[in-house]
């Protein structure tokens, strides 16, 4: 099943988001070669791709895991959680309709 999750960063998450950034990508690479990845991308604090100095407010992840408990146990082990980016994260079921 799929499962979003959202995730909600810290204030002035910017430099602790960017130290662990490269882990954080790898474990979504993982995923997308696994063909469990539907998306993922942060949330721009400001409407640009490139946000600069503002930063990001979150992350969205939609992906495929065999259970609910599965899903929680990956975004668990996220190197931004680890790190302090994120102050909570939230897992639900999602069923896509569109595309």
């Amino acid at each position: 099943m799929l499962y979003a999750i959202i995730a909600t960063d810290v204030a002035h998450s910017l430099d602790k988001r960017m130290s662990v950034r490269p882990a954080h990508v790898e474990r979504l690479k993982q995923l997308q070669a696994e063909g469990r990845i539907v998306l993922a991308g942060p949330h721009p604090a400001v409407e640009s791709d490139d946000p600069g100095e503002s930063g990001f407010t979150g992350s969205l992840i939609v992906a495929e895991f065999p259970s609910l408990a599965d899903a929680k146990a990956w975004a668990d082990a996220d190197p931004y959680v680890a790190a302090g980016v994120y102050a909570n994260v939230v897992i639900k079921p999602f069923k896509q309709v569109l595309p």
